[in-house]
């Protein structure tokens, strides 16, 4: 009925690459392999107290925090917040804090705060449940404004909704807990969905960065005579001596929207050991790269000039009070000439104090002040507002592209401001200011390429293959090509395997089309042996389809050590529903269709609008002709999913199998409007209508499918065959005559022309 819907990763020829010693700014040579444990902030203080002061007021000192009166910021004193219609109540008890809201089911219920979750600019508030739960309160505290507010204001979610702060899209264990605390282990239990989440310090203290300390502290306890010289003092992470790379990748574990595969247990050698970070892709980013959904900074950062320049968090950042190490444009000028940018010249902008208006909203509320303009940040890092009131810069660094805009819809820095002038006004004034000439810009292939235009695949192949662009837009390309069938794209898929950057390897792993057993074998099997874990488990999905016979013993060793980690992976976000997706496509490949069953619907139970695993769970029960649910399933997406065109055209192929003949009608037809160009949806609706006696409309499919494939064999006999059966010789001689013109070989057009021939003769 259907494929498997995939989420959201011989004699061998071993990629040159695997023999390095390691990645060349991998923290293979900075991490220490250590018996070391974890102390807690306050055994550094002692020798370390500048940083220490400086960590004590900064945001990851209170990133999280037991609920007492110096860390609760909101008011408590029996106050009263109404969202759409529901009306919640903040108030103490016994020195607690409670608040009286919906809860599980929608249910009015008192319960108990036991912790904060953020400083500034707004606070949560975690509040447990059974199974070692801690789920964050979608009510938050506004700390400027001294508030009350909502982060769904518009939303009205029901109980059952994966967003709903029950469920587990506000879970704390899944969500969040990793980059709030230090040594956090997750502990989830996929088979009682429970979790024991621990942490060594409650708040992200020195040792989040620095790793476990104790070895370090009992060397600096040591007398100075006795101290003996230990690489990096005994501490796991010699952060005094990372390139630039390796602090970025240091901080991205939680600056990053990510996949992870694993706890951060300071022992990673490549970032794409502990987790997968999100392509540039539709919904998440606009086309250009610019932030669109909460994607924190690593993926923006990662396509900047200054991250190719090695550029690093710490030359903007204190890295123990997490501030700027400079304000406003001084910051810049650390590196960029004053003379040059800090000028009206560069910027053509007035500066704060000289005269001018506020640029206004139409309600009369002061969007930026005069002299915004001549600000770096506001014309090369435009940001948005995350969780209602959190504002957050972009950082990729970006020259302001109002020509972008025009022709892509792409945001620009100047239109934020400018907000009563047009696109072009913005556009023809950059030309104005600095020229015609505009480099060309990875947006208008990354565009077309969502956009599936049809020119655009040889420009994402050269997009992906020029090691001049960021590797965060070469895997983005690599991910597009998937989009088009053909020798050309999998060739270029097929070469990005030994590109020396691990994410452009592991996107080709997962986006390559499989080919067969023993192609598959030549391409995959080298890279079970890859140094990155996130290549090897890519790897082993691929491979999990092959009978293990086919292996070499060798070969068969290393994909059940990967696939083993693979399923380690999946199996601790298994409180995802992509996760439990995943697993299941991994059990079907097996074969073992009661696990991969059990994962799907567990996916559906995490998440009832996940429509992937409901349409592989379909398709399972349409194999085993267990067609009610099989029916139920599909018509549940497509209600859902009303734009979901293919599974249109799935539902009518299984309601016809039913002799529904009918309504299976009118979902091939909506599939075809949907899907103008899929002949297949063409040449089974035209079947379909003839069997429903719809003659005319009938035709008008089946030439519409030879419209689309004139080569294709089958259609043209259906159409054929179409007007055989109505005695329109005329039109049946003419599409035989194509067919023998097209497939001499073939003797269904030959005999076609003989049976008309007879006729004619008698």
């Amino acid at each position: 009925m259907i494929g498997i819907i995939a989420t959201a990763v011989i004699v061998l020829s071993i990629p040159l690459y695997i023999f390095k010693t390691a990645h060349k700014d991998g923290f293979t040579q900075s991490r220490q392999q250590t018996d070391a444990e974890f102390v807690g902030s306050d055994k550094c203080k002692d020798c370390h107290k500048s940083e220490y002061d400086k960590w004590q007021t900064s945001h990851h000192r209170w990133a999280m925090a037991e609920a007492t009166d110096e860390t609760v910021l909101g008011d408590f004193s029996n106050v009263e917040f109404a969202h759409l219609g529901v009306i919640s109540r903040f108030y103490r008890k016994d020195g607690k804090f409670f608040v009286t809201t919906q809860g599980i089911e929608g249910d009015i219920q008192n319960l108990e705060i036991t912790h904060t979750f953020g400083w500034y600019p707004l606070q949560q508030y975690l509040i447990p449940f059974p199974g070692g739960r801690l789920q964050c309160l979608p009510i938050a505290w506004d700390v400027r404004e001294k508030r009350w507010y909502h982060l769904y204001p518009d939303q009205s979610l029901a109980p059952d909704d994966w967003l709903y702060w029950t469920n587990n899209g506000q879970n704390w264990n899944g969500m969040c807990a990793e980059c709030h605390s230090t040594d956090l282990r997750k502990n989830y239990d996929p088979e009682s969905d429970t979790y024991q989440t621990t942490w060594s310090e409650i708040s992200v203290g020195c040792e989040a960065c620095h790793g476990p300390g104790s070895e370090h502290v009992k060397w600096a306890q040591l007398p100075d005579m006795a101290r003996p010289a230990l690489e990096n003092d005994a501490l796991t992470v010699n952060t005094s001596s990372l390139s630039a790379r390796q602090q970025i990748e240091l901080c991205a574990p939680c600056h990053s929207r990510r996949m992870s595969l694993d706890d951060n247990i300071h022992a990673h050698a490549d970032f794409l050991d502990y987790g997968i970070p999100q392509l540039l892709s539709e919904g998440m980013y606009f086309a250009d790269g610019q932030i669109l959904e909460e994607v924190y900074v690593y993926g923006s950062f990662m396509q900047s000039k200054m991250y190719a320049r090695d550029i690093r968090c710490s030359d903007c950042h204190d890295v123990h009070g997490a501030n700027r190490i400079e304000e406003g444009n001084a910051l810049c000028i650390q590196c960029h000439k004053a003379s040059i940018y800090d000028t009206p010249d560069h910027h053509f902008h007035k500066r704060k104090g000289e005269p001018g208006e506020p640029i206004r909203s139409d309600s009369g509320e002061i969007l930026f002040e005069v002299g915004s303009g001549a600000q770096c940040e506001q014309c090369h890092m435009p940001g948005r507002d995350y969780m209602g009131i959190d504002y957050r810069p972009d950082h990729s660094f970006r020259i302001p592209r109002p020509d972008l805009s025009v022709s892509i819809g792409t945001p620009n820095a100047c239109n934020r401001c400018h907000i009563n002038k047009s696109l072009q006004w913005s556009a023809e004034t950059m030309v104005k200011w600095y020229g015609q000439r505009r480099r060309s810009h990875y947006a208008t292939v990354l565009n077309a390429g969502r956009n599936r235009q049809p020119k655009a695949m040889n420009e994402l192949i050269r997009l992906a293959e020029d090691r001049l662009y960021p590797a965060i837009v070469r895997a983005t390309a690599l991910m597009q090509l998937s989009f088009y069938s053909g020798a050309e794209s999998r060739q270029a898929l097929r070469r990005s395997l030994a590109d020396e950057e691990a994410l452009i390897r592991q996107t080709a792993t997962r986006y390559l089309p499989t080919a067969g057993p023993q192609a598959d074998l030549q391409l995959f099997a080298p890279l079970l042996y890859d140094p990155v874990r996130a290549v090897r488990i890519e790897a082993a999905q691929k491979l999990a389809i092959i009978p293990k016979e086919k292996m070499a013993p060798e070969i068969k060793k290393k994909f059940h050590s990967a696939l083993n980690e693979y399923v380690a992976a999946m199996e601790r976000m298994g409180d995802f529903a992509t996760s439990r997706h995943n697993l299941g496509n991994l059990y079907a490949n097996l074969g073992k269709i009661e696990k991969a069953t059990v994962n799907y619907r567990k996916a559906i139970e995490i998440d009832r609008l996940f429509y992937p695993a409901k349409v592989n769970l379909a398709m399972i029960y349409n194999n085993r002709q267990e067609l009610d649910l099989a029916e139920e399933l599909l018509r549940e997406v497509v209600l859902d999913y009303p734009e979901m065109h293919e599974i249109k055209y799935s539902l009518g192929l299984l309601l016809a199998e039913r002799k529904q003949y009918e309504e299976a009608a009118d979902f091939l037809k909506q599939a075809a409007v949907g899907l103008p160009r899929r002949a297949r949806i063409q040449y089974n609706l035209g079947l379909l209508l003839q069997q429903l006696n719809r003659d005319q409309a009938a035709e008008l499919a089946l030439q519409k499918a030879v419209d689309i494939e004139p080569d294709n064999i089958d259609f043209l006999y259906a159409l054929a065959d179409f007007y055989l059966k109505r005695n329109r010789w005329t039109e049946a001689r003419h599409v035989a005559e194509s067919m023998v013109a097209k497939h001499p070989d073939n003797r269904i057009g030959h005999d076609i022309l003989g049976f008309l021939k007879s006729k004619q003769d008698s």
